[in-house]
């Protein structure tokens, strides 16, 4: 099942679209509740006050000069007209009855517009609604009409409460009639905008992660200029970075098993080799003896790293096992492997103070020391103009608890691409056939001795590769084992 098919089977609560249009319902409902509290109580006091505008007809009639008071007929029929109990008129602090119907004595609420402010025609919008109906009474009164007494009325509830009820009837249907269209929009344009942008994203991510080498998953950016365009882009970006970096994953899975197969024939030649080159110490012929015990070592040397050829592919090198090591002696070692000297074509110098020590395996600093001096020696051999001088040397101090090393050339320097990746395997490569492992070995042998080796900037042609190695950390424990012995 692809992530196009998961993503599909969401809808409609699960997946972002179900709950964007939930969301978008609810909160425009949320929005209409908030204006519905407060309109409800505004109708409320609309409505009371067109009742005191028809009740002040009456009050104006009752209060003009030489008029009789109106007959209880006429009264009944002008309260039952305008749906009230009674209206009166206030004069001189007493109540002036102007038309009374038959209703009880006891009024449950008295409410004066005038002073009733938002919270309080809230709460009493409320309490009509959930509280008033039936037979319960309330008296009104609020600002009177210009050049008239002030008045009021008395009215049953149960006409407000319907009428508020009516009201949020129709406040309720309205609200979810532009809820769903306001839903419908919004909801239309985002999932337009953003929902579907993001589904295709996703889905492209859960395909990807599924099969990484399909090109049928990368991602096209839209060219969007907001978040979701820019994560197109760095998606794709990640999308093409991963795709190289497993393409180089198979390219090293194949060497690693090519490497792995020469590595097992030339152990076998090695030890034939080893046997043959045992037989040159019974020679009589004095340069043969004197160059049997180097060819002995070099082969037994060849033999110890295909030994431990795959330890690299593996991202590990053994543990230093650490003596200390005479530095001059070591490179000088260097020197007659790569056959370097100082009236050669490359001109060597062995600068290095003979009293200089160095606390590092002799075998593993050999071979950064090697690789080092090879490919110096190779970046200057690789110049065939005559008049170019051909000069390398290694040089070293010590400071404190720290042994230095460099080693020089006047070679042509390193390129941009090479000094980019460096140290990277298989990357910081410049001469043709190589591989760039060299410096990417000699790195974690310094590493793993706790050291730091870099390419120092110099002024002029050339390059310089400088090597620290810091001495071990003395243990109080041993040293007092020495003493005693």
């Amino acid at each position: 099942m692809t992530g196009k098919t998961r993503l599909a089977g969401l809808w409609p609560v699960q997946g972002l679209s179900g709950k964007l249009l939930v969301l978008t319902i609810t909160f425009v409902m949320v929005a209409e509740v908030l204006i519905y509290v407060p309109s409800i109580a505004n109708f409320r006091n609309m409505w009371l006050e067109e009742k005191l505008e028809a009740a002040s007809i009456a009050a104006l009639a009752a209060s003009s000069p030489g008029a009789a008071p109106f007959p209880e007929e006429l009264q009944k029929r002008l309260l039952q007209a305008i749906g009230m109990e009674a209206i009166a008129m206030m004069e001189g602090g007493q109540h002036i009855l102007i038309a009374a119907g038959n209703m009880p004595e006891e009024v449950a609420v008295h409410q004066d517009l005038r002073e009733l402010g938002p919270a309080e025609a809230i709460a009493a919008a409320f309490g009509t609604l959930f509280l008033g109906g039936g037979d319960r009474l309330i008296r009104v009164s609020g600002e009177p009409p210009a050049g008239m007494a002030m008045f009021e009325i008395v009215l049953r509830e149960d006409g407000l409460r319907q009428a508020m009820l009516r009201y949020s009837r129709n406040i309720l249907l309205l609200s979810m009639a532009i809820s769903v269209i306001t839903a419908s929009f919004v909801y239309l344009a985002l999932r337009r905008m953003i929902v579907r942008p993001i589904q295709k994203l996703a889905a492209s991510m859960q395909d990807f992660s599924a099969d990484p080498e399909d090109v049928r998953c990368e991602v096209t950016p839209s060219g969007r200029h907001d978040e979701i365009g820019r994560a197109e882009e760095r998606f794709a970006e990640m999308q093409a970075a991963l795709r190289d970096m497993l393409h180089q994953r198979r390219h090293l899975a194949n060497l690693g098993l090519a490497v792995s197969k020469i590595n097992h024939d030339l152990r076998n030649i090695l030890a034939s080799a080893q046997l043959f080159s045992d037989h040159l110490g019974e020679a009589q012929d004095p340069l043969v003896r004197r160059i049997a015990p180097k060819l002995v070592g070099t082969i037994d040397r060849a033999i110890g790293y295909t030994r431990s050829v795959l330890a690299y592919g593996r991202a590990e090198e053994a543990e230093p096992v650490r003596r200390l090591v005479s530095a001059r002696r070591l490179v000088e070692e260097v020197a007659e492997i790569l056959s370097l000297t100082p009236d050669g074509t490359v001109v060597f110098e062995n600068r290095v103070p003979g009293d200089l020590e160095i606390d590092a395996d002799p075998d593993q600093f050999f071979r950064v020391m090697l690789n080092l001096c090879r490919n110096a020696q190779e970046a200057l051999v690789s110049d065939e103009n005559g008049s170019v001088i051909r000069r390398l040397w290694v040089e070293g101090e010590r400071t404190g608890a720290v042994a230095r090393l460099r080693v020089c050339d006047t070679g042509p320097g390193l390129p941009k691409r090479a000094r980019e990746a460096l140290f990277e395997p298989f990357q910081g490569s410049t001469r043709p056939g190589g591989v760039g492992l060299g410096l990417a070995i000699a790195q974690e042998i310094v590493a793993a001795h706790g050291g730091e080796i870099a390419l120092l900037e110099r002024a002029g042609a050339g390059t310089v590769f400088q090597i620290e190695i810091p001495d071990r950390p003395a243990r109080l424990a041993d040293m007092r084992d020495r003493r005693k012995a």
